[in-house]
């Protein structure tokens, strides 16, 4: 298990493995790029892709790339303060609070970057595009986008009731 600056466990979760090639002289030169999301579960999440000629180097390189872009996410308990909606490229992703227990009802990718977040009731649909590497970039800007009641108040400089 890896940590990261604050000794917070990460964890590396790899989505997307594919598989691409070149045909030269000899044959067919075969390249990988891993998806990779990195989380700490407390509000940390990030999102990489490494590319090599190795499926481990790629992932690798996902996962330092994931670690180099985590970013802190503001989060209500175990869900999320309010309704988002997100789109990156053609992937579109709209996340929703739920009561708790409810669980994360999401997709393959979708449901990696939110439980990675750390984000256990959560109802979410993904529009559009099904690229991997698209909808979870949307993903993480939809996370990205959330604010703590708390913190727009603090901006207005209003009290909070």
């Amino acid at each position: 298990m890896v940590t990261d600056s604050e000794g917070n466990e990460l964890t590396e979760k790899v989505v997307f493995i594919n598989r691409s090639s070149k045909v030269v002289k000899g044959g067919r030169r075969f390249g990988f790029s891993a998806l990779v999301v990195t989380g700490n579960r407390k509000g940390g999440v990030g999102v990489g892709i490494g590319k090599a000629r190795e499926v481990v180097t790629a992932i690798q390189k996902g996962n330092e790339d994931a670690r180099r872009e985590m970013v802190k996410v503001s989060l209500h308990g175990a869900t999320l303060p309010h309704e988002v909606y997100s789109v990156y490229d053609g992937a579109r992703v709209l996340l929703r609070p739920a009561s708790p227990g409810t669980g994360i009802i999401a997709g393959k990718t979708v449901r990696a970057v939110l439980e990675s977040a750390g984000v256990r009731d959560v109802l979410s649909k993904s529009l559009g595009s099904n690229n991997p590497a698209n909808v979870a970039k949307a993903t993480l800007q939809a996370l990205q986008s959330l604010r703590l009641r708390e913190d727009v108040y603090k901006a207005r400089g209003k009290k909070l009731d």
